[in-house]
């Protein structure tokens, strides 16, 4: 079995004092940390992932252009389904 040995006092005192605070063994406390901070770089990555797959998506299937056109805002709020909105239709 492998075991951690932290050279820095420092650090050593801290793990301690997180591991007496969490009611845990020291290796608990590392362990639970590391878990998180991998869970963590894990989701920063799918992040990543999902941002590079946007860019990509949209470079191969851009937006149109803008038409320059004005929307029809009461029309658009008669189709949301606004009450106090007269059918522009009518």
């Amino acid at each position: 079995m492998a075991s951690l040995y932290i050279k820095d006092p420092e650090t050593a005192a801290a793990v301690a004092r997180v591991a007496k605070r969490l009611g845990t063994s020291k290796t608990q406390a590392v362990r639970d940390a590391i878990r998180r901070v991998e869970d963590d770089l894990d989701k920063a990555t799918r992040r990543q992932n999902l941002h590079e797959w946007m860019r990509e998506y949209r470079k191969k299937n851009p937006l149109p252009p803008p038409t320059g056109l004005k929307a029809d805002k009461a029309f658009y709020d008669w189709l949301s389904g606004e009450e106090d909105v007269v059918d522009p239709v009518r």
